[in-house]
């Protein structure tokens, strides 16, 4: 076995950061107090960088590489597929989900906060029924994303249980692989901050629309 760096910074970054502000979202949003929508707000930048890093950032980050189809995820689940670099196939598919509805809980909070309403202004109507809809979704998402997060936790504690730890490794960067596993390329910090600038940009530029 050979210790590989398979995670960059900016991946290590998004992923703590992400797991700290939607503690928080989930404590103020079931108490009614708190910076609930600013909290929104950095969850949605912290998406929106996350995204296009899943595209442009490095090997290992990216969802081509680690999306798989169907019949790999069962196969890995019987145990009849190799190790994997980075996210093995039920892994990649938790991140997915994850992004997927977190992506829509921050949309329709942003909805609902009114976040969206400056978009009249360049023509572009939000019907009521939307508002309501969106409301519906956020407080079933609401009550979704814990019970995902603790099917994520509960994943991780099963891992380390099989002598594989995860936490570490999304700690230190390193994963411990076979001899012959392919290294994956990483692209720099200076790229990732640079991304992480333009979706701080867009969402603030969407929270400027919003005050006109």
């Amino acid at each position: 076995m050979q210790k590989v760096k398979v995670w960059d910074l900016a991946t290590r970054l998004y992923h703590w950061v992400q797991a700290i502000v939607f503690s928080g979202l989930v404590i103020t949003g079931f108490n009614g107090q708190g910076p609930h929508i600013q909290l929104g707000l950095i969850l949605f930048t912290l998406l929106i960088w996350r995204v296009i890093w899943g595209f442009i950032g490095s090997e290992s980050s990216q969802f081509r590489a680690f999306l798989k189809n169907p019949k790999t995820i069962v196969q890995y689940v019987f145990g009849k597929t190799i190790s994997y670099v980075g996210h093995n196939p039920l892994g990649a598919l938790m991140v997915v989900t994850m992004l997927g509805l977190l992506f829509l809980q921050c949309v329709t909070g942003m909805l609902l906060a009114g976040i969206f309403d400056g978009l009249e202004s360049v023509g572009f109507v939000i019907p009521e029924s939307l508002y309501d809809v969106a409301g519906t979704f956020h407080i079933v998402l609401a009550d979704i994303l814990p019970m995902i997060i603790a099917l994520h936790v509960g994943a991780i504690i099963v891992y380390k249980l099989g002598g594989k730890s995860l936490v570490m490794a999304m700690f230190t960067g390193h994963q411990r692989l076979n001899r012959d596993a392919h290294a994956p390329i990483l692209s720099s910090n200076v790229k990732a901050l640079l991304v992480l600038i333009f979706s701080i940009l867009v969402t603030m530029a969407i929270v400027a629309i919003s005050m006109v």
